[in-house]
């Protein structure tokens, strides 16, 4: 359960994109670290993103509906509608149907989207349900933040905390593992928690409109593969203080319970943006203001590629897009049946 490697895709899956360039209405087609296809419908954009989820079980259609959503919304456009791909391992598996559809539903009711269709059916060959999210949105005129727009002077920002999926689906899919490693009832409360606030779009939103050059929600490989991919798609360097990343303490429990990295641990719910300096401030005060989520300063962005992960003791240049690693991943592969 992971992606390919940015090699493979560029060797065996973009090479077949390349109709995209034949149609002129095709604003910006699949590009690596841009999450959203971008087409021209008459005097508007529409926006649109499909995204599957394999590492979760309970809870997933809730997953699914608020992540695909999310990608919509670090463009800086509220999602409007979305469509559900759902299979389960046999006929039998009703009841999971019928959970999995009612958070969708749920999650659907909490951003204001519509379920507009999609298909729903059984296969022997699953292990486990799997769900995909196709969101949609129209641009209406705003305009669309890119992962690749920041600039040198930036300043780079976080929002929440980082490893918050990952560390929500080892207490709810693995609370017995988690269990026999010392963690407590109130460790996988808490954590189990963190999957009730994955969503982005409230934040992303406002960041848009304060002007934020780039935007990236924090998914598979971590917040250093987001940052990463920022800086690739930009053409940039980042220059992020290590000590300023928040981590939740649960996090940092269960990191030091089952073995991983929070930095490279899936983290929907939180958000990587990019702001110029004299947006800063308003920023910051917005956020702190309205009731958002926190808005953490971590770094800077420079001339030059790569990130560059900054500490009293240590100094790390990270350069290689990793996109088929991550920790769930890997929690996975360790602790399944």
């Amino acid at each position: 359960m992971s992606k390919f490697s940015l090699d493979v895709l560029k060797r065996h899956v973009y090479p077949f994109t390349i109709q995209e360039k034949k149609d002129p209405d095709v604003v910006l087609g699949s590009t690596f670290g841009e999450d959203v296809a971008v087409t021209r419908i008459g005097n508007d954009m529409l926006l649109s993103h499909v995204d599957p989820i394999v590492g979760a079980v309970k809870g997933i259609g809730w997953l699914a509906v608020h992540v695909a959503c999310n990608d919509i919304a670090a463009s800086g456009i509220r999602p409007r509608w979305i469509q559900l791909l759902l299979m389960v391992p046999s006929a039998q598996h009703i009841a999971e149907v019928e959970q999995i559809m009612s958070d969708v539903a749920r999650a659907a009711k909490s951003l204001g989207v519509a379920i507009i269709g999609g298909h729903t059916g059984y296969s022997s060959g699953l292990l486990r349900p799997f769900v995909a999210v196709t969101a949609l949105a129209p641009a209406e005129g705003k305009r669309i933040v890119a992962t690749g727009g920041s600039r040198p002077g930036d300043v780079v920002y976080v929002t929440r905390g980082v490893g918050l999926e990952g560390t929500g689906i080892l207490a709810s899919d693995f609370a017995v593992e988690a269990r026999k490693r010392g963690l407590s009832e109130h460790d996988l409360a808490e954590a189990t928690a963190l999957l009730s606030s994955v969503s982005v779009v409230p934040e992303a939103l406002a960041l848009a409109d304060l002007g934020a050059t780039a935007m990236h929600d924090v998914t598979r490989g971590g917040v250093l593969e987001t940052l990463l991919e920022i800086a690739a798609c930009s053409g940039v360097s980042l220059d992020i203080d290590e000590c300023s990343i928040p981590v939740p303490p649960v996090v940092r429990r269960f990191a030091q319970a089952f073995g991983f990295d929070p930095l490279r641990m899936i983290s929907s719910g939180t958000l990587a943006t990019t702001l110029p300096p004299d947006a800063c401030r308003a920023a910051e005060e917005y956020f702190s203001n309205n009731g958002l989520c926190d808005l953490k300063r971590i770094g800077v962005v420079s001339e030059g590629n790569g990130v560059y992960l900054r500490s009293a003791e240590s100094e790390r240049h990270f350069t290689e897009i990793a996109c088929e690693t991550d920790e769930l991943a890997r929690m996975w592969e360790i602790l399944r049946p």
